[in-house]
């Protein structure tokens, strides 16, 4: 699901990032925290950002375990999770998903985020959706976007521009994504691509929202312990 701030019609589309990932995969969790919420921050009126979770899992026909997934169970959990969260909190959802994959503990950090980011959205519904219809037909989705990629992805995270993949690309992404919105962004470049002198900006922004967020989860998670 896209994943979007709010922003007046533009003449010249903005750059659509979409993240196939893995809820548990560690080199995922780096390039949320580190690329692409830092990233989305800065440049959210140029850039979409559409978060796919699911990865290297696989769709199975069982009843109990519709999915298997590559850091076991809790993953599968995980991805369910955010899959249902980003479906029912819409322009917050990746403040959430950057929230619970920035912490120490994915699964743990999943309701105060949600109770930090989207105090509308009550837990229950996000339960509800876990343990239904709704969240087996999100998974089911994730799985076929997945399924289709062409090429097809060999490792997470796998990172599209535009709905292309390309090593070049992604290597530029992994650096700095940052860039890679600004360099692909046909308008009229915005004053935060024009005024950054190399990676030190990034970084700043980053060790700011990275200290803020793990402050935040730290104290709404003490006050629900």
């Amino acid at each position: 699901m896209e994943v979007n701030a709010t922003r007046p019609k533009q003449a010249v589309p903005p750059v659509s990032v979409t993240l196939y990932y893995e809820s548990l995969c560690p080199a995922c969790r780096v390039f949320i925290s580190q690329q692409l919420f830092p990233t989305w921050t800065m440049l959210q009126d140029i850039m979409t950002v559409t978060l796919v979770p699911y990865g290297n899992a696989k769709e199975v026909p069982s009843a109990n375990s519709p999915f298997t997934c590559q850091h076991g169970e809790p993953e599968c959990r995980g991805n369910l999770i955010e899959a249902c969260i980003i479906h029912l909190t819409g322009h917050s959802a990746l403040h959430i998903i950057y929230c619970m994959e920035s912490a120490a503990d994915v699964l743990k950090a999943a309701q105060p985020c949600l109770q930090l980011y989207a105090p509308s959205i009550s837990w229950s519904s996000v339960d509800s959706c876990v343990k239904g219809d709704l969240g087996y037909r999100l998974m089911h989705n994730n799985a076929a976007m997945t399924r289709a990629l062409n090429p097809a992805h060999t490792h997470v995270p796998w990172v599209t521009f535009n709905g292309e993949y390309t090593e070049e690309n992604e290597d530029k992404a992994m650096s700095s994504l940052f860039h890679l919105v600004c360099q692909l962004y046909k308008g009229v470049k915005p004053p935060a691509c024009t005024g950054a002198p190399g990676q030190t900006r990034q970084k700043l922004l980053l060790n700011t929202t990275k200290s803020t967020s793990d402050h935040n989860i730290h104290n709404v998670s003490n006050n629900n312990i």
